[in-house]
């Protein structure tokens, strides 16, 4: 197994081990990124020389036994909305051309002090205003869609040209570009992780999560991006207790939700027959499933659009104003037709939401954690604008795709997407990733790690996205419950 194979907990144990140097790990990935990226466009910029600096410091730090955790000589991407000092921050629009940041974010300079190496930049659907992100092609099919606004972290995970990366989160721009390459994708709690030095999509329902390729490796990085940061209006004063390191797959006393509206309607076959396959899993662990009411259905797409619409223009008034050809056709679209929306409407979404947080908290009263599909539908082929579902109704890809994670945004709970299959209907094509999204109670990590981890280690593993030309030299999937080969001896 290729260095760059290893999730970040194997890499870690291998680092702490002396089986794998920083250097190798960064180098390997650095190879990796080169291999695919003509392939993948998952990156705006690579950071190569600096990665290996970067590497050679967390080495002599490992030779002098000065590990600084779990990620210490980690590479992993940043999306391009995550300022990193000295690295421009593009949004990937042509309106931040020349642009540089002078400081790092608050959760790049976490991951720094952590001992991460920044490998490069990811793409973004455009200031992460859409569901696509059409630089990037999908991780296991390059005729469809990445997904959005996170696509290219996601795609970059999958393909192991990064260890980890982070993302941003609307309205389900990590979690959807997870489902959709088959990695898992963490938005946490809202104000839980600082956005301090993160472009702004949404202030009310922006979230900064991270993009791996095991539930054990979200529950790695996730400490370390939380926690108060000032200059962050709504950043968590308090923060909770690390979530603990998930183990074991008895889910005995565990309450699950099972929707019985909203969440299976307008549903691929597949992608119900596979996600609720997943749920009976749970379900044999140990967990009891509980039917449950999802409220307030009819008010989410309105509630969302009233949100973010209004508060994507305010951000973007200036320059739409003084650069509007900067912006490609369809974002400017978008920011136009906020300033259509009055402040009526958005103090009725703002009700709304308010109204719908006290709906889901009763929710939780039921159950621990709400098991659902991700996202409708695998990924669509690349130009293909709408999706018709059986009772003939029409809707846009990008409506379908935001529609079952908008509400994790609105009430601002926590979400986990993780890859639980895949589908076989096409003729031409089988193998796309199908994921399955757990919601929980405000500060509920634990519980969907705890939870997405047992799925984890009852399932077979699901193998890196080959490059272009196959998968020649990857591993085939594991069995149930098998632990992840160790790192080789490189020393």
């Amino acid at each position: 197994m290729r260095p760059y194979e290893l999730s970040v907990s194997a890499a870690a144990d291998a680092i702490r081990a002396r089986r794998l140097s920083p250097v190798e790990l960064v180098d390997s990935v650095l190879d990796r990124i080169e291999q695919v990226e003509p392939h993948l466009g998952a990156y705006v910029a690579v950071t190569a020389e600096q990665a290996r600096g970067a590497a050679r410091a967390a080495e002599r730090e490992a030779v002098a036994g000065r590990l600084r955790g779990p990620l210490h000589g980690i590479p992993m991407g940043l999306k391009d909305l995550i300022d990193a000092a000295g690295t421009a921050t593009t949004a990937s629009s042509q309106v931040r051309d020349g642009h540089r940041a002078d400081a790092d974010s608050t959760v790049a300079g976490r991951l720094a002090a952590a001992g991460a190496v920044l490998v490069g930049k990811t793409h973004t659907h455009e200031f992460a205003y859409g569901l696509i992100t059409p630089q990037t092609r999908n991780a296991w099919d390059e005729g469809r869609v990445a997904g959005g606004s996170s696509g290219g972290s996601a795609v970059a995970v999958a393909a192991g040209a990064a260890g980890f990366a982070l993302g941003t989160d609307t309205g389900g721009s990590i979690r959807v570009p997870a489902a959709l390459n088959g990695v898992v994708g963490l938005k946490p709690t809202y104000g839980l992780v600082p956005r301090h030095g993160v472009t702004s999509l949404s202030w009310s329902l922006d979230h900064v999560g991270p993009l791996t390729r095991t539930v054990a490796d979200a529950a790695l990085v996730l400490p370390v991006l939380a926690g108060h940061d000032p200059r962050d209006p709504a950043s968590l004063t308090t923060r909770p207790a690390d979530p603990l390191p998930p183990c074991g797959t008895d889910l005995t006393g565990l309450r699950i939700g099972v929707p019985r509206n909203y969440y299976f309607d307008r549903v691929a076959t597949d992608v119900e027959v596979v996600v609720r396959r997943a749920i009976e899993r749970l379900e044999a662990l140990g967990a009891r499933l509980v039917e449950v009411e999802i409220p307030m259905t009819r008010y989410i797409q309105a509630t969302q659009w009233g949100l973010m619409v209004p508060e994507a223009t305010a951000y973007h008034e200036r320059t739409l104003r003084t650069t509007p050809d900067r912006y490609t056709d369809d974002v400017r679209v978008l920011l136009e037709a906020g300033e259509l929306l009055g402040a009526g409407d958005y103090l009725r979404a703002q009700r709304a939401r308010t109204l719908m947080r006290q709906a889901w908290a009763r929710l939780f009263d039921e159950v621990d954690v709400i098991a659902a599909p991700t996202v409708p539908t695998v990924a669509t082929p690349t130009g293909q604008d709408t999706l018709t579902w059986p009772d003939g109704t029409v809707e846009s890809v990008s409506d379908a795709y935001v529609r079952l994670s908008a509400p994790a945004n609105i009430t601002g709970v926590p979400s986990l997407s993780l890859p639980v299959g895949e589908d076989h209907a096409g003729q031409d094509h089988t193998g796309l990733p199908i994921g399955m999204q757990l919601i929980g109670r405000p500060f509920g990590e634990p519980d969907l790690l705890r939870v997405g981890h047992a799925y984890e280690r009852s399932a077979p593993a699901r193998t890196l996205a080959p490059p272009a030309g196959g998968r020649a030299g990857l591993e085939p999937p594991r069995g149930p419950g098998t632990r992840e080969p160790e790192a080789t001896a490189l020393r």
